[in-house]
């Protein structure tokens, strides 16, 4: 690394350590555990655990697990992808360095996870269950967290383009979890 590429990337360290004393500042003033939308926050973290716990198909615990797995990785992802470009943000937060963190990490995956888990045991197309769970995420969802000031969209994101971004990363997870699910089955035969 060049002299200036050193000094360029200091710079940038730089920034990111007073972007993170501003954030912990901003949680402290106006998301800290005094404020009734860290609890709301809290809820859609623990509520879809204690629910999973207990509708979770045991059978199907490492299929499932692993769909819900991708599908949190690929949120955590796109939302903070879209948080660094400034395309929306959580005014309120459980924990100021992950802003999305109940969402991306239970609420979201838990619920279609669910929905995985339904269409695998009553074998429905998980196509259309998702396309629905995309519209009820992307124009119920998300609309009622704005309402109640828990997510803000900016520049030119919509509630169209975020029912967008629900559909594909559902899709995404489950391709993946499918190719995952047929590389497992293949050396399953291999070894027979």
């Amino acid at each position: 690394m060049d002299a200036h590429q050193r000094e360029f990337f200091q710079k940038l360290i730089s920034i990111q350590e007073d972007f993170t004393r501003e954030s912990e500042q901003y949680w402290n003033m106006y998301s800290d555990l005094s404020t009734w939308q860290f609890w709301v926050i809290i809820l859609m973290l623990v509520g879809p655990l204690v629910v999973l716990y207990f509708v979770l198909d045991r059978e199907n615990i490492f299929l499932i697990g692993f769909f819900g797995f991708a599908v949190h990785i690929l949120f955590a992802y796109i939302d903070a992808t879209g948080i660094r470009y400034g395309l929306w943000g959580y005014p309120y937060q459980m924990l100021p360095f992950l802003p999305s963190f109940s969402i991306d990490a239970s609420f979201i995956p838990i619920t279609i996870m669910v929905v995985f888990q339904w269409t695998l045991k009553h074998k429905k197309n998980f196509y259309v269950y998702s396309f629905i769970t995309a519209l009820i995420f992307g124009f119920g969802f998300k609309p009622f967290l704005t309402s109640i000031g828990l997510f803000e969209s900016y520049k030119w994101v919509n509630y169209f383009l975020i029912f967008l971004i629900y559909l594909v990363l559902f899709l995404l997870a489950y391709w993946i979890t499918k190719i995952f699910l047929w590389m497992h089955n293949k050396q399953d035969k291999k070894n027979v």
